[in-house]
């Protein structure tokens, strides 16, 4: 299974698109810190292709860890609405997007994405991420 985020950049926060597999419509949107040269606590993660695995804290339960991001660890997706307050990092998916690295109804939008993961996370399927400038503004 093959995931992508078509990113916008912007001063304030990175807004993304996520799709599932080469041709599908759209799932969700997704929100992120700026673009800071990958600097900790500070950055959206740098451009390229991730594995996703399934991850359990007490924080957040079962949630996604974006393995083997360079210069980085503990990278997540997990539900947040405010990029700035609530990310050091990680992806959160949202289903509206209201600015740059904001958005509404995460909890929606991260139980859509693990509803449609839900097989491939049960079996020995290797999932992917890539991270992509948008080819349009978001």
């Amino acid at each position: 299974m093959h995931l992508t985020i078509h990113r916008t950049y912007h001063d304030e926060g990175t807004n993304g698109l996520l799709t599932i597999g080469p041709d599908s419509d759209p799932l969700c949107y997704t929100i992120e810190l700026p673009w800071r040269n990958n600097e900790l606590n500070r950055s959206c993660i740098p451009e390229g292709t991730y594995v996703l695995k399934r991850r359990y804290s007490t924080k957040f339960r079962w949630h996604l860890h974006v393995a083997d991001v360079p210069g980085r660890s503990f990278i997540l997706i997990h539900p947040a609405n405010h990029a700035r307050r609530e990310l050091k990092g990680c992806i959160a998916p949202v289903l509206l997007l209201t600015g740059p690295g904001t958005g509404e109804q995460s909890l929606q939008a991260f139980n859509l994405l693990m509803s449609q993961l839900l097989e491939a996370l049960r079996s020995t399927e290797t999932i992917l991420l890539t991270v992509t400038s948008a080819k349009i503004k978001l």
